[in-house]
């Protein structure tokens, strides 16, 4: 039976998040009430059949060990295979990989000792939900090198500037990766690579000075590869601004976004935490809010997302705000157009508003 092993490649992503990526990688930022950007990833390859996972982290992945854990909530926690997370390793001094071939060099025992014939590769900002067996499918009776997975996009926004666009014949076949901003076919930063392909690419790179695999070993080699797309057609999000943060974690009010993303047979897994219901005390007014366990609201939430454990108290306004984990909003506060890391604090009568084209964010740990 032909089979994957998965990547999770953070190296190249965009830090551009602000306050939210002060103290963790934007693949552990909370995202829709109770899950981080790196669970549709995580779960979409869990979901493909794909039971060993690695991930590449450089920096700020604290938050990231913590939140994975033993990879027991994806079911990950397993003998053979499992979830591998990666840094780099500068102790070889012959060493003269740099950027993400840094990784794939010092971390290739990854890929010769799987059993898995194909990878796939995929970062944390593309937000799904679904499985790739279909795209493994067709890269397997299309006999491909690598099949990049792309989606139409209905509007154009800034978030999708940084990706690539794809343009195929009508079998498929790609013919050109451009920047060109008016093409809504927009590769998803999720492809399907033969593994032996994939280490000879990297030693290719890593002897001319390269520092990005797929641009140099993929991109600039489309003439050489066989390369295929699939396109993936149910609801997503790029999520690499604050503003698409915000703006997405908004869209997901309306109902039929959010059971598209969430109400599948292939479902979203996270982290479980034990919290006690959401209570609604008698003074509370909630409308068109997604709320966590643990919440406890006395005062008014409108058009809100609420993590887990946050506490609006009697006479406090929440109005088309993101509240994370623990927050604590205090008597007669109103927050509007407000993003608000995890264990802020605001006293009373704090009044603090934002936009909607640039909401107003606190890191975490403050009290205002």
């Amino acid at each position: 039976m032909k089979t994957m092993m998965g990547l999770i490649n953070l190296e190249h992503e965009h830090y551009v998040f602000n306050e939210l990526t002060y103290f963790r990688s934007s693949a552990s930022i909370p995202f829709a009430g109770r899950y981080r950007l790196i669970d549709f990833a995580l779960s979409n390859m869990v979901n493909s059949n794909v039971h060993e996972v690695a991930i590449f982290a450089r920096s700020k992945y604290r938050s990231l060990l913590d939140h994975l854990g033993t990879g027991e909530n994806w079911d990950l926690d397993r003998r053979n295979g499992g979830l591998f997370i990666l840094p780099p390793d500068w102790n070889d001094p012959t060493d003269v990989s740099k950027g993400d071939l840094q990784f794939f060099h010092n971390n290739r025992d990854y890929f010769h000792r799987g059993k898995s014939s194909y990878v796939l590769v995929s970062g944390s900002q593309f937000i799904a939900n679904t499985d790739y067996k279909e795209a493994f499918n067709l890269h397997v009776e299309r006999n491909a090198d690598v099949t990049l997975v792309s989606t139409k996009v209905e509007e154009l926004k800034d978030e999708h500037t940084p990706s690539y666009r794809i343009e195929a014949d009508d079998l498929g076949w790609v013919q050109h990766i451009t920047n060109d901003r008016k093409n809504p076919k927009v590769f998803t930063g999720v492809y399907i690579i033969n593994k032996e392909l994939l280490i000879d690419l990297v030693d290719h790179c890593i002897a001319y000075g390269h520092d990005n695999f797929f641009v140099h070993g993929i991109k600039e080699r489309l003439s050489e590869l066989k390369i295929q797309t699939y396109q993936y057609r149910g609801y997503s999000a790029f999520i690499n601004t604050i503003e698409s943060f915000y703006r997405h974690n908004m869209n997901l009010l309306s109902e039929d976004n959010y059971k598209e993303l969430f109400y599948k047979p292939t479902y979203i897994r996270t982290k479980v935490s034990n919290n006690s219901p959401v209570k609604y005390r008698s003074g509370a007014v909630v409308d068109h809010s997604i709320l966590a366990n643990g919440c406890v609201v006395d005062g008014d939430v409108e058009g809100s997302v609420l993590f887990r454990g946050v506490v609006v108290k009697e006479g406090a306004s929440v109005k088309n705000s993101i509240i994370m984990q623990r927050c604590e909003i205090e008597e007669g506060a109103y927050l509007e157009n407000v993003i608000l890391d995890k264990d802020v604090h605001i006293s009373k009568g704090q009044r603090i508003i934002g936009s909607k084209d640039k909401p107003f964010v606190i890191a975490k740990r403050q009290t205002i």
